[in-house]
């Protein structure tokens, strides 16, 4: 079967390399003749003005209050408000992104407004009270995107994006960086939605908003998958060389042809799993994508995505062990990646370009990826990538035709200033701001005595020109940048996030496992004349495969964040244990749900009788209010307020279970269905967390909180079981699908509709999120269990 060309990619490719040629020829002019030289001593004797701190009240109170890193997010804003240099701040930031991001000249008019609309915008979100805040969520976090999202009208969209990236996370191989992959997808989305609301202004509807915004996350995500799944995959060492071909093939002929071919059987067994999902994903961003694109602009959108992976692939294939690369080779591959990268979001949301935008992003992407060359120069090196620094590094000993790529960089920065951007000002302070920040940055990073070695390496051939540069590196104040903060609080935050994560599931896999080894319940030795399979049947319903949430919640806030002793409360962990299966048998039984399927095995009826399965409920609650009362190590009075709580919520859970039979087939409302969601699900989380309380004596408030907490979570938790009833898999569930409806049992599926419960289960994850803000303690523990609670998957 013939494949149907849509581009001729040798005459695209050609096209793009011959304009980057004649770019890289005005480039390599300036370095010879070293005419940045003059012009820029010039632009950075006026600019440094500005920049090199004078002594003032500013100063002084600059002292006065430590000037925070830029990984310290909120302290550092905190100071740069306190210090009155947040309105600059927030100017340049938000002036550049204008540059970088949407590609726009700053002496228009109507640009410098919409600018100053954002800086006031984004300075009262930044500067309000935590108190005021409409969204109280730390940035970034699940919580505070789904605010935004209910703000916009949205929160189908970004319920979708999450599962999304929890998906990406969980395929993220060993061998590639699963934080920097997630930070390079959220920034893509985020620069496509930037792009979008640009275009969008202030005069579009709700209705229209939320459409448009929806579509760009959308086609944010579908772009924004490339990164880790072609581009970082195919630098990792993940692929096999003979997979890479393949998979590289697979991608030229989609943007060829605008069609993906079928995954072939002949991959390698581990990677089989992986190549599958990645190849689904991409197919299904793909065809969204190009299904958005407007027909007369179609064919552009793919030359330039066929010019951005093509020179990435030339890149990928170079060798550093080859000494003969030239000049053109080594700088017309980076200046068509760098461009072609930018100009696709634009093209992706086929969006108008004004006059002057596709000179001033093809001009600029060179300015960036040099930057980012130098700063990642040695983990390059060491992975043997070959880049303009890499390159330089190792043969600029030997070959004294290679361009210096650092002098490169000025002249590219010399040309930006007063051939793209005319001389204005403002693009001249930020251009340099920007420059001396990442020089900053990096000799911070890299510590001074590398860096000067570095630069001995690196300086310009005109010493005055470098010593220039490296005083306003060791001088110069108040350059920093809004986006890199972000990057530097993303970072920390996900890497504080999988941190937190892996030590969550390696507290709950570890506790489970002690648990479950003090469950089972000892046989009486004494002779007896009649088989009593009573205890028999209760070790049968404990070994079952269960979750031990409960017991796990009391384990870990007890001692964890109480301090009281693990032996002290072995007894109470028992007890929630004896006293959550006991409650699972009564509700599997046919005379209430009529269950066959429990923790991956057949349910205690099944395998007895009712009789036996009744009793045994009935043995497990007595077993548990006995062990409560062996909590010895607690004063009598503790011990007794625990019994009487303990019995208390059991009476409600039985009170809750009544009105759930009494309910069903009948209509029930959204309050009523939370009252008895509380009753089955949340008293039982909320006593996992008062009990350990009570016996820590903690104050009043924190009860109450904890209480708040537990019902939220509650409320989510049996959300996401009602949803799984709809759409889980009775394997990964360990219990039979579609009972509710088969019993005709109202949920939050059948009241609110599949989308519905959806939103109503993240309203009550932000809620319990929220909450947590009033627990003086670490509550990492219940966060991350909150997050287990709407993404499990059994």
């Amino acid at each position: 079967m013939m494949k149907t060309v849509l581009i001729n990619e040798d005459t695209c490719y050609a096209m793009a390399e011959q304009k980057a040629s004649n770019y890289f020829q005005s480039l390599y002019q300036q370095v010879l003749q070293k005419s940045y030289v003059t012009t820029l001593t010039s632009d950075i004797q006026s600019w440094k003005h500005n920049h090199i701190p004078h002594h003032s009240i500013v100063t002084f109170l600059s002292r006065r209050k430590r000037k925070p890193t830029s990984f310290e997010y909120h302290s550092y804003l905190q100071w740069l408000d306190y210090t009155g240099k947040l309105d600059n701040y927030l100017d340049r930031s938000i002036s550049y992104i204008f540059m970088r991001d949407l590609g726009k000249a700053l002496d228009s008019k109507e640009t410098e407004a919409r600018i100053q609309s954002v800086v006031t915008s984004l300075k009262n979100n930044l500067t309000q009270s935590q108190e005021n805040k409409k969204n109280k969520n730390e940035t970034f976090s699940m919580a505070w995107l789904y605010r935004w999202a209910q703000q916009e009208s949205i929160e189908l969209t970004i319920i979708w994006l999450m599962n999304k990236l929890k998906s990406v996370a969980n395929h993220i191989p060993q061998g590639m960086d699963a934080d920097h992959a997630q930070r390079k997808l959220i920034k893509i989305i985020a620069g496509v939605i930037l792009h979008e609301m640009e275009e969008m202004g202030d005069r579009t509807s709700a209705d229209g908003r939320a459409h448009r915004l929806d579509r760009a996350i959308r086609l944010g995500y579908a772009y924004g998958l490339t990164y880790p799944f072609i581009d970082d995959l195919l630098d990792s060492k993940v692929l096999s060389d003979k997979e890479k071909k393949q998979y590289s093939d697979l991608i030229r002929t989609t943007l060829t042809t605008g069609a993906v071919p079928k995954l072939g059987s002949d991959w390698e067994e581990e990677n089989k799993a992986l190549i599958t999902f990645i190849h689904s994903e991409l197919r299904e961003g793909f065809e969204y994508i190009k299904a958005q694109q407007r027909p007369e602009t179609i064919r552009s959108f793919f030359e330039q995505s066929y010019v951005f992976f093509h020179s990435q692939e030339v890149d990928r294939e170079k060798d550093l062990t080859n000494e003969k690369y030239t000049n053109e080779e080594l700088y017309i591959p980076v200046i068509l990646k760098s461009a072609s990268s930018r100009l696709i979001v634009r093209s992706v949301i086929t969006a108008e370009e004004d006059e002057g935008f596709d000179k001033r992003t093809f001009f600029y992407g060179i300015y960036n990826q040099l930057a980012d060359d130098f700063a990642d120069m040695f983990d390059d090196l060491e992975n043997g990538a070959v880049t303009p620094y890499t390159y330089y590094l190792k043969y600029h000993n030997q070959r004294n035709d290679l361009i210096n790529p650092f002098e490169l960089y000025w002249s590219v920065i010399s040309n930006l200033i007063h051939h793209v951007y005319h001389s204005d000002k403002k693009a001249c302070e930020i251009i340099l701001n920007r420059a001396i920040n990442g020089l900053k940055r990096y000799k911070e990073r890299l510590g001074t005595k590398k860096y000067n070695q570095v630069m001995e390496i690196f300086a310009s051939g005109v010493p005055e020109f470098n010593s220039v540069i490296q005083k306003m590196v060791n001088k110069a104040d108040d350059v920093d940048f809004f986006d890199k903060l972000l990057r530097d609080h993303m970072i920390t935050s996900l890497k504080k996030d999988r941190k937190e994560q892996e030590e969550f599931q390696e507290s709950i896999d570890n506790v489970r496992e002690q648990i479950n080894q003090l469950l089972p319940i000892a046989k009486d030795e004494t002779a007896t004349l009649l088989i009593e399979p009573i205890t028999d049947a209760a070790n049968y319903s404990l070994e079952g495969d269960g979750k031990r949430l409960r017991p796990i919640i009391t384990w870990i806030m007890g001692i964890n964040e109480y301090q009281l002793s693990k032996s002290a409360i072995v007894p109470l962990l028992r007890s929630l244990e004896f006293m959550h299966t006991a409650s699972l048998i009564f509700d599997d039984l046919p005379s209430q749900d009529n269950a066959s399927i429990r923790r991956g095995r057949s349910t205690l009826h099944m395998v007895y009788n009712n009789a036996i399965a009744e009793l045994t409920a009935l043995f497990l609650t007595q077993k548990a209010i006995e062990e409560q009362s062996m909590l010895e190590d607690f004063d009598s009075k503790t011990v007794l307020s625990l019994i009487q709580y303990s019995a208390q919520m059991t009476a409600e859970m039985c009170k809750g279970q009544a009105m759930d039979l009494g309910s069903r087939g009948k209509p029930l409302t959204l309050e009523q269905l939370n009252m008895l969601c509380f009753y089955k699900t949340g008293i039982a989380f909320e006593a996992a967390l008062i009990m350990p309380a009570i016996l820590a004596h903690t104050t009043e408030l924190e009860m109450q909180a904890l209480k708040k907490y537990a019902y939220h979570a509650g409320i989510a938790f049996q959300i996401k079981d009602d949803l799984l009833d709809v759409e889980g898999d009775t394997n990964t569930l360990g219990k039979s699908v579609g009972k509710d409806a088969e019993n005709n049992h109202s949920t939050f599926v059948s009241i609110l509709g599949l989308n519905g419960a959806k939103k109503a289960m993240w309203e009550h994850y932000c809620l319990a999120m929220e909450t947590l803000q009033e627990i003086p303690r670490n509550t990492a523990f219940l966060k991350h269990l909150l997050n287990y609670m709407v993404h499990r998957e059994h």
